[in-house]
């Protein structure tokens, strides 16, 4: 009988999609959280539920694990997934409005902070792995890109995350990919070598199964040929 049980959010297709198939491959019960669930009912099953989620709503964020500890009564792994992008310009009018900006950063920086708050008491009491979604471009400089900025935060959100669970026994990891073919690459890029979401989904799986003495705190992961300032 499957017994734990891995909550993604951002799950309705790309790396959140593939973690997820991948997961319940490996034994998981698997909890698929998205704004948009209608793609997903398809999946529900003995072992898979989907559930609404916008993580931009503490309520929302706090409601999910509060249904899934209902529901299965434990949580095991959580993949803090969900994230959205926007071109932005600080100098020129390139790119997408700044009054569009706000959905990317709270999407970005509050979802994955609020997923952590919510899901760790549970994960305390499962001695449990939190993973987040960061990016390369959490790394290093680029120029006018505001999303970089977001996954900057995610950077630095893993890492004091990480610190305040020392002596809980909760593993945290941060995984860092290179250009992800998600549907949603920029026409500027469309010629760029690409990572497919199952190649970030083996990335995570990879730190979850490390024997529970074992913290991997940082996966970065690019494409081959993808040049470190992109």
């Amino acid at each position: 009988m499957k017994s734990g049980v891995f909550v993604i959010t951002g799950a309705t297709r790309g790396i959140g999609a593939a973690t997820a198939r991948m997961a319940e491959r490996d034994g998981y019960r698997v909890v698929l959280a998205a704004r948009d669930v209608d793609a997903l009912r398809h999946r529900e099953g003995e072992d898979v539920r989907v559930r609404a989620c916008d993580v931009r709503s503490w309520e929302q964020v706090s409601g999910l694990f509060e249904w899934v500890l209902a529901e299965w009564g434990r949580v095991d792994v959580v993949l803090a997934n969900a994230g959205v992008s926007v071109d932005t310009s600080f100098t020129t009018d390139d790119g997408d409005p700044p009054d569009t900006w706000t959905d990317m950063v709270v999407t970005n920086v509050c979802g994955p902070a609020f997923t952590a708050r919510a899901a760790m008491p549970a994960l305390i009491a499962s001695r449990g792995h939190l993973l987040l979604t960061g990016s390369a471009s959490g790394r290093g400089v680029r120029p006018g890109n505001l999303y970089s900025a977001t996954k900057w935060a995610v950077t630095g959100l893993a890492q004091g995350l990480r610190a305040e669970c020392v002596g809980t026994g909760v593993r945290v990891t941060v995984v860092q990919p290179g250009l992800t073919d998600t549907g949603c690459v920029p026409a500027s890029r469309a010629g760029d070598p690409k990572l497919a979401p199952e190649d970030v989904g083996r990335a995570v799986m990879y730190a979850v199964s490390q024997p529970p003495g074992v913290d991997v705190n940082e996966i970065l992961v690019r494409p081959v040929g993808q040049a470190a300032h992109r």
